[in-house]
C-alpha cells in the first residue's frame, strides 16, 4: 500500500471515528431515513448533523435520495464492507457478508448454543 492509499484509508477511518456520525450510521442500520427522520432518532440538532452528513457523503459512508425536498440517507453497504475487510486484515479474518454469516451460522448450529458446545 503506497502513501496516497494510507492516508485515504486514515481518511476513512477518521471519518468514522466520531460518536456523532457513529450516532448517524446507527440510525442507519435499519434502512433509509430522511434527514428529519435522523435528527429525531439520533437526537442531533439540525447544523451539527448537516455537518457530520457532509462528512460521511464525503467519505462515501453513505448514499442519498432526494424526494422532492427530503433528502433520504442511507448506509453504502459496499464502502462498509471496505471498511470491514480492513480491519479483518488487521485482525487475521476474512470478512463476510450479512448473508454469508447467516449460512455459516445456520450450517454451524446458529448462535451461541454451538458456540458453547465447541468449547
Amino acid at each position: 500500500m503506497n502513501m496516497s492509499d494510507l492516508e485515504a484509508t486514515a481518511e476513512l477511518l477518521k471519518a468514522l471515528a466520531h460518536v456523532t456520525r457513529l450516532a448517524i450510521l446507527h440510525g442507519l442500520v435499519d434502512g433509509e431515513r430522511s434527514v428529519g427522520d435522523l435528527e429525531r432518532a439520533a437526537g442531533i440538532g439540525q447544523p451539527t448533523l448537516s455537518q457530520q452528513l457532509a462528512v460521511l457523503r464525503k467519505a462515501d459512508l453513505v448514499d442519498t435520495r432526494r424526494d422532492h425536498k427530503l433528502v433520504f440517507y442511507r448506509i453504502n453497504h459496499d464502502r462498509l464492507r471496505e471498511v470491514s475487510a480492513l480491519l479483518d486484515s488487521f485482525a487475521g479474518t476474512v470478512a463476510v457478508s450479512r448473508e454469508e454469516a447467516g449460512t455459516i451460522a445456520r450450517l454451524r448450529g446458529n448462535g451461541a448454543a454451538m458456540f458453547a458446545r465447541l468449547l
